[in-house]
Parts: structure tokens; sequence; C-alpha cells
């Protein structure tokens, strides 16, 4: 895999760094990412930009619990299961799209 260097100015010097390709989503975890941004409706995000390791919370889409309650009812219309509130793994299964993605691949009945 190449990598390409990139030079980024830091108070007046430069350094080089190394920019790692941003990780690919897969079909479902796409299809996921599309009902996030539709649904959370989120403004100047698009579903690829979405990078499937990254934290869906405390990170750069700035989603609070309100929007987990969003997701968990558009999961429930669109995979056919419910993702409960209740459950001890909810930290894990929201941890990132990937993850999400994963729970829903694992649990969907439609």
């Amino acid at each position: 895999m190449i990598h390409s260097p990139a030079v980024a100015p830091v108070t007046g010097a430069f350094f080089l760094c190394i920019l790692a390709p941003m990780s690919q989503q897969t079909p479902a975890e796409h299809a996921l990412a599309t009902l996030l941004v539709e649904s959370l409706n989120l403004d100047g995000v698009s579903a690829e930009g979405i990078a499937p390791d990254a934290p869906l919370f405390g990170g750069d889409l700035g989603l609070d619990s309100i929007d987990a309650l969003e997701i968990a009812l558009a999961v429930s219309k669109r995979y056919g299961f419910q993702l409960r509130s209740d459950n001890d793994d909810n930290k894990r299964i929201f941890g990132s799209l990937r993850a999400l993605s994963a729970h829903i691949e694992q649990h969907r009945t439609v």
C-alpha cells in the first residue's frame, strides 16, 4: 500500500507525516451510514465521510444520547430488530459504524 507524504506547517516549522488511507466501508456499513445521515439529518456529512472505525459518539459527528435513540428507532424500522437501552454491550455496539453494522448483520430479520 502506498502512503503519500504530507508536509504541514507547525508554528513556523515543517514536519513530514505519513497519511494512512482511510478504511473502506463495506456495503453493509455504507447502507448503515446512509441511514444515519438521513435519519439524523446530518448536514454537511456524507455517508462516505463516516470512517468505519471512528467513534460515533464523542467524535467529529457530534452525536448525543438523543441521536442514539433515533438510531435505535431507524435500525428497528429498517432491519427488523430492536436495540435495547438496557443492553450492557451498548458502548461496544455503538462504538463505531463498523461495530454497529456488525451487530446489525448478526441480528437483523429483514
